[in-house]
């Protein structure tokens, strides 16, 4: 059994700042890719940003010099730093990753999600 349990979201004023935190739990050998997605309302889930065991990062365009995403492999867990947040930022944050398990079999997995609200 694997989990993803993420933890930091809240309210923050226009061109606040907030840091997501994701860690990963369980029988897991190793983890490959990890990445923070969102999904507003009345929209599609979109991914914001992602990053590879390495140092390998990937941004939506919509976050680049804004968000900043790392890793503690010795923590399992990934990080989602997000500076001058905007009201449109506002939406649930997942986080997400590739993970092999210790008997072998790598699987994606999904936490359960943190609200990030973006107001005035």
């Amino acid at each position: 059994q694997v989990q993803l349990v993420e933890s930091g979201g809240g309210l923050v004023q226009p061109g606040g700042s907030l840091r997501l935190s994701c860690a990963a739990s369980g029988s897991l050998f190793s983890i490959n890719a990890m990445g923070w997605y969102r999904q507003a309302p009345g929209k599609e889930r979109e991914l914001v940003a992602s990053i590879i065991s390495g140092s390998s990062t990937t941004y939506a365009d919509s976050v680049k010099a804004r968000f900043t995403i790392s890793r503690d492999n010795a923590k399992n867990t990934v990080y989602l730093q997000m500076n001058s947040l905007k009201p449109e930022d506002t939406a649930v944050y997942y986080c997400n990753a590739d993970i092999v398990a210790s008997w072998g079999t790598t699987l994606n997995y999904w936490g359960q999600g943190t609200q990030v609200t973006v107001s005035s």
